[in-house]
């Protein structure tokens, strides 16, 4: 039987890294979501605080397989 994937998109976010937000973002997702398979970073972009970056925010894309219809 073929194989049906979702996509949704997050926000991670961290004071540290791009790498920290992207973790962030999955661990999260990983939460509530089953079957996870990949992430795909659309967008980077951060908060700028007294001229300094203050925080990393990704926007990833994650796949997660669709469950089969077992009834």
């Amino acid at each position: 039987m073929a194989k049906v994937y979702k996509k949704i998109e997050l926000v991670g976010t961290s004071e540290n890294s791009v790498e920290e937000a992207i973790k962030a973002a999955v661990e999260r997702a990983s939460k509530t979501l089953k079957h996870l398979s990949w992430f795909e970073v659309k967008e980077i972009r951060g908060a700028i605080k007294d001229g300094k970056v203050s925080e990393f925010q990704v926007v990833v894309q994650v796949g997660f397989r669709v469950e089969d219809d077992v009834s």
